[in-house]
């Protein structure tokens, strides 16, 4: 339980039963206590019944009212108005001390811990004291009793409060786990969509496009060595046309399979964006060369190397600083990702990155698939330096 302020607990089945039991252990006992009056033969028996009414009547009234929460002000005035009418009935009948058990777990389950500790220590006190009150012979278990019901009750109910803090924690356990398998599904399936739509890209690129635009070269060729004025002149050139038309279909659906970074702006631009964004280290990002239209295939290899070598970066190497350049050459086009981390032995082999979607092997491959080479310099405490070039496309062949 919260030693500031007890939290209400949830109705659940167990709770419901709980409070049910509570119920008919004090109805149970008030009804023993009138009983036992009556069959005494006690002179003042009708007062008994009535300290008994009222105590039944105050007690449902506070289970009725839903003003009476665990750590409310109407909880501590009710519970005085219940600690009240059981002294009275106390005071006129020796039965009334068994009342106390079920007056524990209320004053702990209502107050804070720091007050329900002194008042249920109170309640047993006025439970010994009703032996004194009543001359019954007084035995060790006279003060044993109660202080034992009270024992019970106090480790009953922190031991359910620790439980329960148990089980919530499970339960938010369980909720994280669950939302973080759901963002893992989610982030899966992003990166499967974006992959494949890189793949339908450079497929399209590689094959359709490239055989397009051949062919378009091939009609352009014909075209010129037929003598003017020869009737298959007009059947090459309608040709060509046809072919120069699906290829710019092809180059359009090239471009709609465009990772999202690149659809509205250039591989500079998206570079950038990615330098801005990158936590941890302080990202620059430079350009060197006059740039020119790069394919597609081109610049999504250059942005994912970009963002692989980055988040290595941020995740392994524990820099403070870190630049990304791109250099525009005569027939190449040129990629350096360099940073003054920890570095690495680059001839040792790191499973933990190879494993995490973000190793050198993927780099490398990216770059052998469209002709390119990829370098790492690096060593223990001198940072890192990557490095990918790729030989520009012939113009044309784009």
């Amino acid at each position: 339980m919260d030693s500031a302020r007890p939290q209400a607990r949830p109705h659940t089945p167990v709770a419901a039963l709980l409070r049910l039991c509570l119920h008919a252990l004090l109805g149970g006992l008030l009804a023993l206590a009138a009983v036992r009056s009556f069959g005494d033969g006690a002179p003042h028996a009708g007062v008994v019944l009535a300290a008994v009414v009222l105590m039944a009547a105050v007690y449902a009234a506070g289970v009725a009212l839903p003003a009476v929460r665990p750590g409310t002000s109407a909880a501590a005035v009710w519970l005085g108005a219940l600690g009240a009418s059981w002294l009275a009935l106390l005071v006129l009948s020796p039965e009334a001390l068994w009342a106390a058990f079920p007056l524990y777990f209320l004053l702990l389950h209502l107050l804070p811990l720091r007050w329900a500790l002194p008042a249920v220590l109170a309640t047993a006190g006025a439970a010994i004291a009703s032996f004194l009150l009543h001359g019954q012979p007084i035995t060790p278990g006279a003060f044993i009793g109660p202080l034992i019901g009270a024992a019970v009750a106090v480790a009953t109910v922190l031991g359910y409060d620790a439980l329960y803090r148990e089980s919530e924690r499970r339960r938010e356990l369980i909720d994280e786990l669950v939302a973080t398998r759901a963002e893992l599904a989610e982030a899966e399936r992003t990166a499967g969509t974006l992959a494949e739509r890189e793949r339908l890209a450079r497929e399209i690129h590689d094959t359709l496009a490239q055989g397009l635009s051949s062919i378009q070269l091939l009609l352009r060729a014909a075209e010129r060595a037929l003598p003017a004025g020869d009737p298959a002149r007009e059947h090459v050139e309608q040709a060509r046309r046809a072919a120069q038309d699906n290829l710019a279909e092809a180059r359009r659906f090239v471009k709609a399979l465009t990772p999202p970074d690149l659809e509205h702006g250039s591989l500079s631009g998206a570079l950038e964006r990615l330098c801005a964004a990158a936590p941890g280290p302080a990202v620059q990002f430079g350009v060197s060369g006059t740039p020119v239209e790069l394919p597609t295939p081109y610049e999504v290899a250059l942005l994912r190397i970009a963002q692989s070598a980055l988040a290595n970066t941020v995740q392994h190497a524990g820099a403070d600083r870190a630049e990304i350049t791109l250099s525009f050459m005569d027939t190449s086009v040129a990629l350096d990702v360099v940073d003054d981390g920890r570095g690495f032995d680059p001839a040792k082999r790191r499973p933990k990155e190879e494993t995490s979607g973000f190793g050198l092997p993927a780099m490398r491959s990216r770059a052998q698939s469209l002709g390119g080479t990829l370098s790492v310099e690096s060593a223990p405490g001198q940072g890192t330096a990557v490095a990918i070039t790729l030989p520009l496309p012939v113009a044309g062949a784009r």
